[in-house]
């Protein structure tokens, strides 16, 4: 028989793709649409029931069956929770990172393989490699989808049980098979928002789950310029909603958010997108995972990523303790966000990554 494999579904163009060369390949193909989310599920940002009439419309063209499972109990207990406690403690998280780690190759890994499957797939742009009996994450290539990034926590025993079919592919490249195959999806609009919140305005999410608690906006110098509603509701190097607008200063530029002290409950901004408190030669990072299931060695070279579109920035890893890593840029890096994730890579290699401190 051939090797049965479950395809995660979204209802957009890549998965729907994954699905298609799978089948092309002689693979037998099931697909599976994850609903993570529950809350306000009638609500005008979340795409849910579209999402789902998408993923079945392009399974019933590509001839394979949908199966839809509930996975949002486990969405809010090992995801949103962690998301409102980091929010909660000042860091702003990555619940995208959270989520595949947890949800996307834990949970509907396990399931796949109660329905029977040898793999799953998923349509991210991100490729694996065999070398030296283990496995290695690469970068997708088409560089400007690449989601490695996000990928950055998985181990070899999820690696080997994952197929990526686009990560070979450029984004017009699949949407022309999308065309040529007649998939209804084949021009849908990717989805931009966060995992599990869409493309709510999310300052007004945050605000259902997190109190508010105001206080002072400071300048470097201690002068007070405005009142913040809690800093919950801010992250390093926001530009926008600070409510600064007709705030005065001496360089006439925009502010910018440039620290959160919580023991006080300071916000402190500063003028300029290159001001020195918004640059860091260096970071501190906590909780690391490895791809390889060990970590480079201290003193080594790499390309790292504070953020998903950043271009990499090369840096050295001064140390390696325990689940704590200290890394050091050769350049200045702006706006670097504790709670965000760090990613290391050798080239095309992801390596693994942890949170920053």
């Amino acid at each position: 028989m051939a090797e049965r494999v479950v395809v995660g579904m979204s209802g957009g163009v890549d998965s729907s793709v994954a699905a298609l060369l799978l089948k092309r390949e002689g693979y037998q193909v099931v697909g599976l649409f994850m609903k993570n989310w529950e809350d306000d599920d009638d609500d005008e940002y979340c795409s849910t029931r579209q999402d789902l009439i998408d993923a079945a419309a392009a399974a019933d063209a590509i001839g394979i069956e949908l199966e839809a499972v509930n996975f949002a109990a486990e969405y809010k207990d090992r995801v949103f929770v962690e998301f409102l406690r980091e929010y909660s403690a000042g860091r702003t998280p990555n619940p995208d990172v959270l989520c595949n780690a947890e949800i996307k190759f834990r949970a509907f890994l396990d399931h796949a393989l109660r329905l029977g499957a040898e793999r799953i797939a998923t349509g991210h742009y991100a490729r694996t490699r065999s070398r030296e009996a283990r496995l290695e994450l690469l970068r997708g290539a088409d560089r400007s989808k690449d989601q490695s990034y996000f990928l950055h926590r998985l181990n070899q025993a999820q690696l080997a049980r994952v197929l990526f079919p686009v990560g070979e592919l450029r984004k017009p490249e699949v949407r022309r098979l999308a065309l040529e195959a007649g998939l209804p999806n084949h021009a849908k609009k990717d989805s931009t928002g966060i995992c599990f919140i869409g493309e709510r305005p999310f300052r007004e999410f945050l605000n259902r789950y997190l109190p508010k608690k105001p206080g002072p906006i400071v300048t470097p110098e201690g002068r007070r310029v405005g009142e913040h509603i809690g800093l919950a509701f801010y992250t390093i190097g926001q530009r926008k909603g600070i409510g600064l607008g007709g705030a005065k200063g001496g360089s006439g530029e925009p502010w910018y958010v440039a620290h959160k002290d919580m023991a006080s409950n300071t916000l402190t901004v500063v003028q300029g997108h290159d001001h020195p408190l918004l640059l860091r030669t260096s970071l501190e990072a906590l909780d690391a995972s490895w791809v390889a299931g060990a970590p480079p060695r201290q003193g080594s070279r790499h390309g790292a990523k504070t953020r998903y579109r950043q271009a990499d920035a090369a840096c050295t890893l001064r140390r390696v303790a325990g689940s704590g890593i200290s890394v050091e840029f050769d350049a200045p890096q702006w706006a670097v966000t504790p709670g965000q994730s760090v990613a290391l890579y050798d080239a095309e290699v992801c390596l693994g990554g942890a949170i920053i401190a």
